[in-house]
């Protein structure tokens, strides 16, 4: 055991973690990884421990002192859970730097943030221009302190500046396609992403396509085995040679492969509606305020529905990730994700999740 890699990742129960977990229990290296998982289903622990000899430890994220300890006895932490918790965040970063004090290792952080870092207010009504590349280190940087995900980025780099660990920040963009896996096929890994569930659940509610504004915001995207590869392809190119990956203000990896309106998304729901009986009109009608507060929770996750958040993935790539899926296949993918809603029972608005306040 001595010389294993001790890892430690939050999520594994989730869509993005439970498909990087996946992935890691399949890696040509896993005998030479010793996995531990912070879950909080009791059930989902043991099936994890069992099934696929993962160390899981049952808790949340509120429970610092527990995340904290967790991340100073692991070289490598992959937080594929959070992008909002400031207090997780500074207990996970609280591990790393007593590791470090303690043992003199120069401990590995792989975090997620989101695309959602360079939404705009356009409010579904313009395409912008502006286009960030993750290469373009003084672009990421002038980005707002107010910005979405940002206070928790900042942090995450800040680690990086002070020395005490190498942090590598991957923001995904609209994540899609119901993950394969064999978590999930245990019952342990959710398949479901978050944004475009929401905005067909929301259809299907009001029986018609709908979009926020005229929809003409853009958006990256990109598949969930795709992004998911980019976390292992990022962990052994690190592993191989450090010194040539880029980390904190150089460590961003944006996770796109193609892009998208939102009105795109809600015509091709409005036509697998129109396919399935649901509705006679496969055109998306905008959103009223009291809809955007109904399904999305308020205006504010409304609006955010209708953004433009432009990027390109220029360091991924460089560093050998080739993603597979196009803007294409998504598109065709929506009809499944409807068929898919329409098998489970109907859950009550608000479905947006958003972020809950005490987090920023």
């Amino acid at each position: 055991m001595a010389s294993k890699t001790p890892i430690f990742l939050t999520g594994a129960t989730g869509y993005i973690g439970g498909a990087v977990l996946a992935r890691l229990l399949n890696h040509p290296n896993a005998s030479t990884f010793a996995i531990t998982a912070l879950v909080r289903n009791a059930e989902k622990a043991k099936v994890l421990e069992s099934k696929f000899g993962v160390k899981a430890v049952v808790g949340n994220h509120e429970e610092f002192d527990k995340v904290e300890s967790l991340a100073e006895n692991a070289h490598v932490v992959f937080n594929l859970a959070e992008a909002d918790n400031v207090p997780f965040i500074k207990a996970v970063l609280s591990g790393l730097r007593k590791r470090h004090a303690k043992h003199g290792d120069l401990p590995i952080l792989i975090h997620t943030s989101g695309t959602g870092l360079l939404a705009d207010d356009a409010r579904g009504e313009y395409a912008t221009d502006v286009i960030y590349d993750d290469l373009n280190v003084e672009q990421y940087k002038a980005i707002p302190d107010t910005a979405l995900h940002r206070n928790v980025d900042l942090l995450v780099i800040n680690a990086d500046v002070e020395g005490y660990a190498r942090t590598y920040i991957v923001p995904p963009s609209t994540i899609y396609g119901i993950a394969k896996h064999p978590l999930v096929d245990a019952g342990v890994a959710n398949p479901h992403s978050i944004q475009i569930p929401t905005i067909i659940e929301a259809c299907l509610a009001r029986k018609q396509a709908g979009v926020v504004g005229k929809g003409k915001g853009i958006w990256p995207d990109v598949h969930i085995d795709d992004i998911a590869d980019l976390y292992i392809v990022l962990y052994d190119a690190i592993v191989a040679n450090p010194e040539k990956v880029g980390h904190g203000w150089e460590g961003i990896f944006f996770g796109e492969n193609g892009e998208h309106s939102w009105y795109q998304i809600s015509k091709a729901i409005g036509e697998a509606m129109v396919a399935l009986g649901i509705s006679t009109d496969p055109e998306p009608t905008s959103f009223t305020t009291e809809e955007m507060v109904k399904y999305f929770g308020s205006e504010q996750w409304g609006w955010y529905c209708s953004s433009n958040s432009r990027c390109r993935g220029n360091r991924p790539r460089a560093l050998g990730w080739k993603p597979k899926y196009t803007t294409e296949d998504m598109l065709k993918s929506i009809q499944t994700e409807v068929e898919e809603i329409l098998k489970k029972p109907p859950r009550q608005p608000p479905f947006w999740p958003g972020i809950p306040a005490e987090k920023h």
